[in-house]
């Protein structure tokens, strides 16, 4: 069976009539990325091209991009977001406990969901071992937090054909790498019901950001234009945004304003619901399970 085969198409003008707690329109959740890129390894991405061409290893200046994030970045936002009460996703590489245990120790602190999102920062289909790579990312956020995570988003959003299974024989529930709708959807797997969450390519600020190279207030542009449409659509059938972020690249001095300013917009609407993925996953299910 082709992989698509197993997520069918869905028209979101069919799908059922779902209601968010409290007669809300949008459900919003954040992800807050946090990553461990290893400076023996080719950068995951960069922000200087090599001189003359000559890509060398160790690549210090992409390495240190992404350390001042968890250094510095890193701060900024778990401030701006912690200081509004905002629920947080914390997508995070499993090791991150290990390699930066004062990131993770604080987010674990303030209540943070921990997703998983592999176990060092590199995409599933170059893994030697997939299988294992998956069980050590979740046997290792479940020895620090005391709970294994539900939730999971793949390094890159890649997957293999076997990925959806062996994320739901270790206990996966929810997986943000299907970016198909603005509502969740159910995968059958031989293990259970894998549910994906509406996640995003494009309110995300790799995309706009170190792909795009846009300035730095488009972020906090392209996201309330999402929100306003999904906010109105929200009246007539529920919707659900994601708002994706990382530490070195909206952590930084000159668009942690922008951020700041979104998520002042975000709560400043009624009738929105600010949730975490599994919290939106256990929310999808409950609804379906209603009679229509």
């Amino acid at each position: 069976m082709a992989l698509t085969d197993r997520i069918p198409y869905q028209a979101q003008i069919d799908r059922p009539k779902l209601r968010l707690p409290g007669g809300k329109k949008l459900a919003v959740w954040v992800i807050l990325n946090v990553e461990e890129w290893r400076i023996e390894n080719a950068m995951p991405r960069t922000v200087l091209s090599p001189p003359m061409g000559q890509p060398l290893l160790p690549d210090v200046p992409n390495w240190s991009w992404h350390e001042y994030g968890m250094r510095a970045g890193f701060w900024r936002q778990f401030k701006a977001l912690t200081d509004r009460n905002m629920p947080v996703t914390l997508a995070l590489n499993a090791n991150v406990c290990s390699s930066y245990p004062r990131v993770a120790s604080v987010a674990r602190e303030a209540g943070f969901e921990f997703m998983g999102h592999g176990f060092v920062q590199g995409p599933m289909h170059k893994l030697d071992n997939q299988a294992d790579a998956i069980k050590r990312a979740v046997d290792t956020i479940a020895n620090f937090t005391g709970k294994p995570p539900r939730s999971w988003e793949s390094p890159g959003l890649t997957e293999t054909n076997e990925t959806l299974d062996l994320l739901r024989r270790n206990g996966i529930e929810y997986v943000a790498d299907w970016v198909i709708d603005d509502l969740p959807q159910d995968i059958s797997t031989p293990y259970g019901t894998i549910t994906t969450i509406p996640y995003s390519v494009e309110t995300n600020d790799i995309v706009i950001h170190a792909l795009q190279h846009l300035p730095s207030e488009q972020f906090l542009k392209r996201c309330t234009d999402q929100f306003d449409r999904l906010y109105l659509e929200g009246a007539s059938n529920a919707r659900i945004m994601a708002i994706s972020i990382h530490p070195y690249i909206t952590g930084v001095p000159h668009r942690i304003k922008y951020l700041e300013a979104l998520l002042d917009y975000v709560i400043g609407h009624e009738g929105v619901a600010l949730m975490t993925a599994s919290e939106i996953g256990d929310w999808y299910r409950a609804e379906l399970s209603k009679p229509q």
